[in-house]
């Protein structure tokens, strides 16, 4: 008698992209809790822009009428044109959010673009993707869960804001147009960013990507709104993702329909991004990376110069962004005489710039403020950057050679601080020269030069709670942009919706000198100096006593 083998039943196996997707809800709670000051801090300050700027606006001009004269002439201005982009009405709700669509549509695809390269590309530069790899994730898992937390972020700075302005009393139609152009953005840029970080090879090179591509399309987006209607440069607004926003005219048009493209490059950049990284090796880029030479260069002896190097490019693009914004603020004093005809807009700009000076004395100073905030974000990322050496291991290879900690420590404060003031004395030279050419009572080089730099005091006392959050812990060191953040909207929203005084000297902004509108004063930029000072003496004791690896 024979016997037969019993048939074996196959076992069931999941789809491929399903096991791809493994642990991909587990790494998004992670990072989730990982980004659980920084998403909402981030959210939020969208949200008080939009909505205290729009609060402010419509005090200043409740109605159609009154908006369609206050701003007309400024608002025409190709500088203003190519940097907001046009009026999508002459109405009050549309002047009330005219500089924040475009503003907030940067800073949106900005936010979306460092989650996930924080929650990708910085992962497997750390090596924490190995550990997380041996366990049960999938190839797949950390892109989507970084693209779906990015997502999230954006879809709340979106929503939100749009839901206050329609609590303001402004058109729920526009309301939701306007959350609708911050969307488009920010979801796009979350599509390109799946595809970049499988390009670079580290984060720093996935952040060159991703910025270079944001500040083309930006650049895309000036040029189509500065041309004129009808012709192939207007048309061009439609490549850029914020020329998508910029169309979408809140308050105008109303383009609803605009947030399908930026949704169809969100789910064509994660399918591109997913295909890359299957084509690639874990810790690698699918661009090349350009071998150095053999032997250091002898500038390079020192940990300055090694830090001066690895920022060269942060140099080289904010000196160029610091003469372009020169610039722009100089080209703008021509129609600043007419906006000061404006009761309303120089009371404004009085809270911000100062009350004493000319015009547009008062208009230099209340830009210069802003700028100064901008270069104290410079000076934050430069400092964290030792936070990251740390957990690449750059740093523990530096100050395996006889490097004192002071000096591999110091030489993430001292480029920070000499870069700013460069920066700053930059944007003054640029300034002085451009503006006297298009108006003739504009401040001059030395008076815009000292404006900018009587600034520095408060940028440093930012730069020093970066500092020593850093050489204390460096899992708080993130917490600096949130303080960054902050005393920014105070010093720049408080004025504008009567915070108390005691809530607005907390801000560093508020105390620097609002020159050349007023008088330059001593102690307070004494007394903020000396701050900084102290807070980076704290952190340089705190480096020295803790573990650095």
């Amino acid at each position: 008698m024979t016997t037969g083998a019993a048939p074996v039943a196959e076992t069931s196996r999941p789809a491929p992209w399903v096991s791809r997707l493994a642990g991909t809800a587990s790494l998004l709670r992670l990072a989730g809790r990982r980004d659980r000051m920084l998403v909402p801090s981030s959210v939020l300050g969208l949200v008080v822009l939009a909505v205290g700027s729009a609060q402010a606006t419509l005090a200043l001009y409740p109605t159609d009428a009154a908006a369609s004269q206050g701003l007309g002439a400024l608002l025409a201005n190709p500088s203003v044109v190519a940097l907001y982009g046009p009026l999508p009405s002459p109405t009050a709700d549309a002047l009330a959010v005219v500089k924040t669509v475009m503003m907030g549509a940067f800073l949106t695809a900005v936010l979306g673009f460092v989650v996930v390269r924080r929650h990708t590309r910085t992962e497997e530069d750390e090596g924490r993707f190995e550990l997380l790899g041996s366990g049960v994730v999938g190839r797949w898992a950390p892109l989507v869960a970084a693209v779906a937390l990015a997502s999230a972020a954006v879809l709340a700075a979106g929503v939100l804001s749009g839901l206050g302005l329609a609590a303001l009393g402004m058109d729920p139609t526009g309301s939701a147009a306007f959350a609708i152009a911050w969307l488009t953005a920010g979801l796009a840029t979350v599509g390109v960013s799946a595809v970049v970080v499988q390009l670079a090879s580290t984060s720093r090179g996935a952040a060159g990507l991703g910025f270079g591509f944001l500040a083309a399309a930006f650049a895309v987006r000036a040029a189509a709104d500065s041309a004129a209607s009808g012709t192939w440069t207007h048309a061009l607004g439609w490549v850029s993702p914020l020329g998508w926003a910029g169309r979408v005219e809140p308050y105008g048009a109303d383009r609803l329909w605009v947030l399908g493209m930026g949704l169809a490059t969100l789910v064509g950049g994660v399918a591109a991004g997913v295909a890359l990284l299957d084509r690639r090796d874990l810790g690698a880029g699918l661009l090349p990376v350009r071998v150095g030479p053999r032997r250091a260069a002898p500038a390079l002896r020192g940990p300055l110069s090694l830090v001066v190097r690895l920022a060269r490019g942060t140099v080289i693009g904010w000196g160029v962004g610091m003469v372009l914004g020169g610039v722009l603020i100089g080209s703008l004093l021509g129609a600043v005489a007419d906006m000061g005809r404006d009761p309303a807009v120089r009371d404004l700009l009085e809270k911000l710039g100062g009350t004493t000076g000319a015009f547009e004395d008062v208009y230099v100073a209340a830009e210069v403020h802003v700028v100064g905030a901008a270069v104290a974000g410079m000076g934050v990322a430069l400092v964290l950057r030792l936070v990251s050496a740390e957990r690449t291991g750059l740093g523990e290879l530096v100050l395996a050679a006889p490097t004192a900690r002071a000096r591999w420590f110091g030489a993430h404060v001292i480029l920070p601080v000499v870069l700013s003031a460069g920066l700053m004395a930059v944007l003054g030279l640029a300034i002085g020269l451009v503006g006297p050419t298009v108006a003739p009572a504009a401040p001059g080089v030395g008076a815009c030069v000292g404006a900018c730099l009587a600034v520095l005091p408060a940028v440093w006392v930012v730069v020093g709670v970066a500092t020593l959050l850093a050489g204390a812990r460096p899992r708080l060191a993130p917490f600096a942009w949130g303080v960054l953040l902050v005393t920014f909207l105070v010093s720049e929203v408080g004025p504008l919706i009567d915070l108390p005084t005691w809530l607005l000297d907390l801000s560093p902004f508020t105390h620097p000198s609002s020159l050349p509108a007023g008088s330059f004063e001593v102690l307070p930029a004494v007394v903020l100096t000396a701050v900084a000072a102290a807070l980076v003496a704290l952190g340089v004791l705190a480096y020295r006593r803790r573990d650095a690896a």
